[in-house]
């Protein structure tokens, strides 16, 4: 009996426990910010400069601060914006580091929560959106080189795991189409060619809602 007792009591003390959680409704309303350390990984191979002896270009990977900012219009529908530090890139010719330059990806996504107004602790979402890359610090050696601004589409998958009201844990990963039209001086001689970054970026950290 003294054990029932014992048992009825601790159930009791845990459903007290769990009323005074707050809620963790996810939905229409929310506004939020998202940032912690993205990693930059253009793709394998991204392009070629023939006209001087170039067959192979490869752009490094970078990491660096980022944060999004967010808006959730409807419960299972929101738009972000993904902003970052400068992120700087080294550029090798041939397998030979021969240049770099820094950029900036702010990036507009239209996003879908499968869960969205629901009390679900993990929040998955996709997203499509739009991305505009600015180049700026080019640089190369016995040369210049100078790389137009690109505008192209963005894909994007995520997770929020709640952990109070206020605070989640977040990891997303974005693909970013990233062509620069790119002019190459060496020798006074100007050498044009299509730089194709097209990487993924995929970033960890944490979240708040307002």
């Amino acid at each position: 009996m003294r054990t029932v007792t014992m048992l009825s009591a601790a159930i009791l003390a845990m459903a007290g426990s769990l009323a005074a959680t707050p809620a963790l409704a996810y939905g229409q309303g929310d506004v939020y910010t998202r940032f912690g350390v993205a990693k930059v990984s253009p793709k394998d191979d991204n392009g070629d400069l023939d006209a001087i002896g170039v067959d192979k270009i490869d752009v490094d990977d970078d990491s660096g601060f980022a944060f999004t900012l967010g808006y959730r219009f409807l419960d299972q529908w929101g738009v972000e914006l993904l902003a970052a530090q400068r992120f700087k890139h080294d550029i090798n010719l041939d397998g030979n580091e021969a240049g770099s330059t820094k950029h900036l990806p702010p990036t507009l996504t239209l996003q879908y929560y499968p869960f969205g107004g629901t009390e679900a602790r993990v929040q998955p979402y996709i997203g499509a959106g739009v991305n505009y890359t600015h180049f700026s610090d080019e640089k190369l050696d016995g040369g210049s080189l100078d790389m137009d601004d690109s505008w192209g589409w963005a894909g994007q998958v995520g997770v929020d795991l709640l952990v109070s009201e206020h605070w989640a844990l977040n990891a997303a990963a974005w693909y970013l189409d990233i062509d620069s039209d790119t002019t190459a001086t060496v020798g006074g001689n100007d050498y044009d060619t299509t730089v194709h970054i097209d990487p993924v970026v995929v970033m960890g950290g944490i979240s708040y809602r307002f």
